[in-house]
């Protein structure tokens, strides 16, 4: 059974029967070694899955027993040129984790972000106004996909004319492999060739803002001084990539999981559709921990180590399953209820507590209580009308994605937002 939590079909499953399989693979143990193949270097290797509340909690929190510079972000250490294009503190330990954290951390108070968290609102509107007069779309292409992406490339001053490029260029890295995004050739290379773009892209754009700064995330990012350090001019294009793939791609798989998750449990979307204001901010957290739009984060040990009862070596890579931890019935009550009031609700889906937890979780879960709020406004009787249908990907993915989801709904006019 281990060898299925690396098999693409294991993926492919609709969200509820992969979770069902992981149920065994939980209360099996605490960890659970994978063997694998790694393609880039040849070798059968191995790692151990952790599928438990409690031991993805204590390893987010040990950062020093289990690293992240290997590679946070993939099964495999990453090539070196990749961790130049996706090497941003996510990949990182202290001192170099904690100083860029800092420096980013500056651009992320509640105040930087206040002007951001208002165009959430605009592009919302904006966004639904594109195709509320159509009356069927296919969610993720038409709200899903673009929303959160809308706002992170407003947010950090990226002309409306490179949209289509961030936005193709994030499918292929997070697409998991899928030939739709990566077409005939090696997945790597289409991976290193979208990072190259994005790079070239953020470098252009933030040389023109350390000449001729504006209140953009990026203006701000290469002027921020924190006792003297300032972002290097090589570190702001990975920090991009972090944000346009991670932070757009968490937020994006939440929307359209959330729906499909309303259109399974039509009581839940009842509750939260009849006391929007008094429900939104826990169904929001309820989605983050059902559908766990993050699958997965990996560490490295780094010393021997004994953790509930298992030995682990020096060089031992393990893998946090976020949804596995989520529906930990030692967690949480009923875990495998979709429960819109569920509270309290102290998932990982944002990741463990600790150095890594995601410094955007604020600004997701605005995205997130707006957009719902303003469909259930705007499109009070919007349906799914087909199957979900998942990303074809190639092995275990960093995000659990939903590359189509159908729905139709009464066309409304646009408020010209």
């Amino acid at each position: 059974m281990t060898a299925r939590l690396i098999e693409p079909s294991f993926w492919k499953q609709p969200l509820d029967d992969r979770m069902r399989e992981m149920i065994g693979i939980r209360e099996a143990g605490p960890f659970t070694e994978v063997p694998f193949h790694n393609e880039l270097t040849g070798e059968d290797e191995r790692f151990f899955a952790v599928t438990r509340y409690d031991e993805v909690v204590a390893i987010s929190k040990d950062a020093k027993s289990f690293s992240s510079a290997q590679g946070a972000i993939s099964i495999v250490d990453l090539p070196a040129e990749a961790l130049e294009f996706f090497g941003s503190f996510i990949n990182m330990d202290n001192p170099r984790h904690q100083r860029q954290r800092a420096i980013v951390a500056k651009t992320f108070t509640p105040t930087e972000l206040a002007t951001v968290l208002d165009s959430v609102e605009t592009i919302s509107r904006e966004v639904i106004d594109g195709f509320c007069e159509r009356g069927e779309v296919d969610l993720v292409d038409a709200l899903a996909q673009p929303f959160p992406l809308l706002i992170i490339c407003d947010m950090m001053g990226i002309p409306r004319s490179e949209f289509d490029t961030v936005l193709n260029a994030t499918n292929i890295i997070l697409g998991g492999g899928d030939p739709e995004f990566v077409g005939d050739g090696d997945p790597m290379t289409a991976i290193l060739g979208a990072g190259m773009e994005l790079t070239a892209l953020m470098n252009e754009l933030s040389e023109e803002r350390r000449k001729n700064p504006t209140d953009d995330l990026t203006s701000k990012l290469v002027h921020a001084d924190v006792d003297g350090e300032m972002l290097a001019p090589e570190e702001v294009a990975p920090f991009f990539i972090l944000l346009a793939v991670a932070g757009n791609d968490t937020t994006r798989t939440a929307i359209s999981h959330g729906m499909n998750l309303l259109a399974q449990n039509p009581e839940q979307r009842s509750i939260w559709q009849r006391d929007v204001d008094g429900v939104t901010a826990t169904a929001v957290e309820e989605i983050v921990r059902y559908a766990s739009p993050v699958t997965f984060m990996r560490r490295t040990l780094t010393t021997d180590l004994t953790m509930s009862g298992h030995d682990f070596v020096k060089g031992d890579k393990v893998v946090m399953l976020y949804g596995a931890a989520n529906r930990d019935p030692r967690a949480f009550d009923d875990p495998e209820t979709f429960d819109v009031r569920r509270n309290p609700n102290p998932h990982l889906g944002f990741g463990g507590p600790g150095p890594h937890f995601c410094l955007g979780a604020n600004l997701a879960r605005r995205e997130l209580a707006v957009v719902f709020r303003d469909v259930f406004e705007r499109l009070p009787d919007i349906e799914v009308v087909g199957d979900a249908v998942p990303l074809d990907v190639a092995g275990l993915p960093l995000v659990g994605g939903i590359k189509r989801l159908p729905v139709r709904f009464t066309p409304t006019a646009p408020t010209g937002a």
